[in-house]
């Protein structure tokens, strides 16, 4: 029974830490919780940025909603805890990949600034309410360490919205707003130091009718100090040394505003410029090379237009260079998401590899045609085919008015003239004229770029040409004895070839033994030579009286004129 419990105990631990896990998650700084998080954070920040200050300045508002300002007080307290929480369970990347070991974040986030601030913004200041009184919200201006997280909020948010030039332009409004509300309540503050109505620059005496209403009091305030950070003028003259000090002090703000407003709006323009020019072409450019060469009002008139109708369809003809700095891999998921569903209508490229069709996705460009303007006419060379994304084409006889058929959205055509077919009667020849009978959006696929992808897909090669044939045997344009001879020639060219290649093997192969026969023959006649040259030397040599032994009779093995060392080591020298 020990041993079954033993079993039991050991087999029910692990879920425990995997509760943990699941209740207290780690976040991804990228992902979709930590960026709403962020835009929650948003509110508090913002209340005490704005509503601390104008309690302090305006005592009638600390007053009159004291219960309130305490709930949305410790409101804010408990968020900005939740938020140290939320921090210490954001993970971080590390060479690329999200850490979510709780320990490393822990560890990470304590030793940055943000744990200090965040610290610091937390700090139990409102304890002084118990000697200083409930109406001191001064006591919270610590909680304006916290506004790093309302830059990030807004950051995250630029990035993610659809309409970052419009965000921009709301965020610098705020900020307007912001400084305007803290200047207007500085002002209202220093009033009241002065002296209510003391002289015309400061704020009237609240015992006149009407300036005793706290509404009036601030709007008053903010309209003054409005009047002021715009240099509008029309404000009373300073009559103090603390109104001359505040008024040089906005000036100065209202100086660096404007340079502010100034850059950011002119930031927003070019922004907004340079991307109408990545989107669309430019037709200032067009425009004026048309009036210079004199082009006719008919023809000039029809180029506005086209590209009016680009401009407000919000028609692309560039995606090319729109998508140019995205990764490959990226680039062509993108790519895929838009225009694989047009190009699987095609039948020839029906059943192909997808890793195919995401190439040719890749190749596809976008063209607008006006109406009545020819896509191609009977007899010009096809070197690309066309699919249909939106409009309607008509295929029309010669005089351009009949009509035969007209061709919708999904439709296709000169698709067999960039497939080298054998036994194509129609050859690369367009056989129709087709004819754009409003502004028709097509995609063009050039045969260039077919035969590029092709070179890696063989197989998929194949099949497209099987395909293409099957069409044509039901167009009845398929030749089946010129398919037939250009293939036998075909094989025959190819026999050719091997052959040929045969003979160059069988070529090199004599080349190598003739070459391999040379270099033994040289080395051969190089060993001769350098004997030769021995032997000279040896001739050259002056002859050396022999030496008798104890008997007087020469050494064995040697002459008296050397002839047996001549005989052992080579021909003998001259005597």
């Amino acid at each position: 029974m020990s041993q079954d419990s033993k079993v039991k105990t050991t087999e029910s631990s692990p879920p425990a830490p995997s509760k943990a896990r699941k209740s207290l998650p780690v976040l991804d700084p990228s992902g979709d919780y930590y960026y709403w998080w962020l835009n929650t954070m948003v509110f508090p920040v913002m209340y005490n940025l704005i509503i601390i200050v104008c309690r302090a300045c305006f005592p009638d508002l600390q007053h009159s909603y004291l219960v309130a300002w305490l709930v949305l007080d410790y409101t804010s307290d408990l968020l900005y805890l939740l938020d140290i929480v939320v921090r210490f369970h954001t993970g971080f990347l590390d060479q690329g990949i999200l850490v979510v070991d709780k320990g490393r974040i822990s560890s990470r986030y304590v030793r940055t600034w943000s744990f200090l601030l965040d610290v610091a913004s937390l700090m139990p200041t409102d304890a002084a309410y118990v000697r200083l009184g409930m109406h001191t919200p001064m006591l919270r201006l610590n909680r304006f360490l916290r506004v790093p997280r309302l830059f990030e909020a807004f950051d995250r948010t630029e990035t993610r919205t659809a309409y970052p030039n419009a965000f921009r332009i709301t965020k610098l409004m705020l900020y307007i707003f912001v400084v305007i509300h803290w200047n207007s309540c500085l002002y209202f503050a220093l009033s009241r130091y002065l002296g209510f109505g003391r002289d015309a620059w400061v704020y009237p005496d609240p015992a006149q009718p009407g300036f005793e209403r706290l509404r009036r009091q601030y709007l008053y305030s903010f309209y003054f100090s409005t009047l002021i950070l715009t240099t509008v003028g029309d404000t009373p003259l300073p009559a103090r040394e603390e109104e001359y000090l505040f008024m040089v002090g906005d000036f100065l703000l209202a100086v660096m505003g404007f340079a502010t407003i100034m850059g950011s709006m002119s930031s927003v323009i070019y922004n907004m410029n340079t991307a109408d020019a990545a989107f669309y072409p430019d037709h200032a450019l067009v425009k004026k090379y048309m009036k210079q060469q004199h082009v006719n009002r008919r023809l000039e008139r029809r180029v506005i237009d086209w590209y009016q109708h680009l401009r407000i369809n919000k028609k692309m003809t560039n995606e090319v260079a729109i998508l140019q700095h995205l990764p490959e891999r990226l680039r062509a998921e993108v790519a895929v998401s838009v225009h694989l569903s047009t190009l699987s209508r095609v039948q020839i490229f029906q059943n192909c590899e997808a890793s195919l069709l995401e190439e040719l996705v890749l190749k596809l460009q976008p063209q607008t045609y006006s109406p009545g303007e020819y896509v191609c006419r009977k007899g010009d060379i096809g070197r690309e085919m066309y699919i249909i994304r939106e409009g309607q084409l008509a295929v029309v006889a010669d005089d351009g008015i009949t009509q035969y058929a007209v061709l919708g959205a999904g439709l296709y055509f000169g698709e067999i003239s960039i497939i080298n077919i054998k036994g194509n009667m129609s050859g690369n020849r367009r056989t129709a004229n087709i004819k754009s009978l409003g502004y028709s959006d097509l995609f063009c696929l050039s045969k260039e770029d077919l035969r590029e992808v092709l070179s890696e897909y063989p197989q998929a090669q194949v099949v497209m040409e099987e395909k293409g044939r099957e069409i044509l045997l039901k167009m009845n344009k398929l030749d089946v004895n010129a398919e037939a001879a250009e293939i036998a020639l075909q094989e025959a060219t190819e026999s050719r070839l091997r052959g040929l290649d045969q003979q160059l093997d069988d070529l090199q192969t004599k080349f190598a033994r003739l070459l391999a026969e040379l270099e033994s023959s040289a080395l051969k006649i190089a060993y001769r030579i350098e004997r030769l040259e021995w032997q000279t030397r040896e001739w050259s040599m002056p002859e050396e009286p022999a030496e008798a032994d104890d008997e007087g009779e020469p050494e064995e093995g040697t002459s008296k004129g050397g002839e047996g060392k001549s005989a052992q080591e080579g021909p003998p020298g001259p005597e």
